[in-house]
């Protein structure tokens, strides 16, 4: 009789239920437990001058004619220059196809459709033109009354012309074609930080702005003075000077919309794009900010 073998049993550990901890669902993954609660103020974070705005300091406030009120009110008219501009440009074409149809007309009718699309287009572009050129002129006083306070105060002198003469010079026919680039020669004169003896000399943008602004006062005044002609050529000549009136009028808002941003960076020469906003690095003749009365418990003194 052989002796029993012995069996061989091998062991396998398992862990108990419950020996390490379940994945939580999705829900209770993001499920939100509330704020950090602290003993104590934390004493770390972004300094308390970080994110202060300038008017936000007590009993302080930012001057109407400063150099920053200068560059919004200037950006401001840029844009509605530009806007300007290119619906006068949008008029000269329109008027310049409504030139195509009448000598079309000499040889056969016309689609009642694409009449109807030109008128549509010269009368919407007109009245766009109507309430945005002035709007236009008024910001740009606006800011040429701005500039001109802001550029006595930097270089300690002021201009020949007060505002109101100024203004009066703009308003009054004949003269308007010479005062406004002799007040725009002077304040490039001013924010070029050149001496007050020495007499302007404009750039050859302003000069070519000036230009552009006396034509368009000059083709202005002639194409009122054609429409009282009641000929057919003269209807059809006046379509032709409504669209070089329109051009020239967009290029008066080109040129003022350059020179408002030459003049501005002459008043501001950093370039506001380099420099980091909303960054306080010191406060002068600020009041003390209060202190808090009563202290939490268990803050460190």
């Amino acid at each position: 009789m052989q002796p029993l073998q012995p069996m061989r049993v091998d062991w396998v550990a398992t862990p108990p239920p419950g020996a390490y901890p379940q994945p939580a669902s999705r829900a209770q993954r993001l499920r939100y437990g509330g704020p950090p609660r602290y003993p104590a103020p934390p004493r770390w974070g972004f300094p308390l001058l970080a994110w202060r705005w300038p008017t936000a300091v007590l009993d302080t406030a930012e001057r109407a004619d400063s150099v920053d009120g200068v560059r919004r009110l200037g950006r401001t008219a840029q844009n509605t220059l530009w806007l300007v501009a290119f619906v006068a440009v949008w008029a000269a074409l329109s008027e310049v196809w409504r030139y195509v149809l009448l000598a079309m007309s000499r040889f056969g009718a016309l689609s009642v459709n694409v009449v109807n699309t030109s008128d549509a287009m010269v009368v919407s572009s007109s009245a766009i033109l109507l309430v945005g050129w002035p709007l236009a002129l008024l910001f740009t006083v606006l800011w040429v009354r701005r500039a001109r306070n802001v550029a006595a105060t930097i270089v300690g002198y002021g201009p020949s012309r007060s505002n109101r003469s100024a203004l009066i010079g703009l308003l009054v026919p004949g003269v308007n074609l010479v005062v406004p680039g002799s007040v725009l020669a002077e304040l490039e004169h001013a924010v070029a930080r050149r001496p007050a003896g020495e007499r302007p000399r404009p750039s050859r943008l302003l000069l070519w702005w000036w230009g552009l602004w006396a034509a368009s006062g000059v083709l202005f005044v002639i194409t009122v003075l054609w429409m009282l002609r009641d000929s057919t050529q003269a209807q059809a000549d006046g379509v032709l000077l409504h669209a070089l009136g329109n051009l020239v009028l967009a290029g008066v808002q080109v040129t003022t919309a350059l020179m408002i941003r030459r003049i501005t960076t002459l008043l501001l020469p950093v370039d506001a794009a380099s420099v980091r906003l909303m960054r306080v690095l010191e406060v002068k003749d600020a009041p003390a900010p209060p202190l808090r009365a009563v202290r939490a418990s268990g803050s460190p003194r």
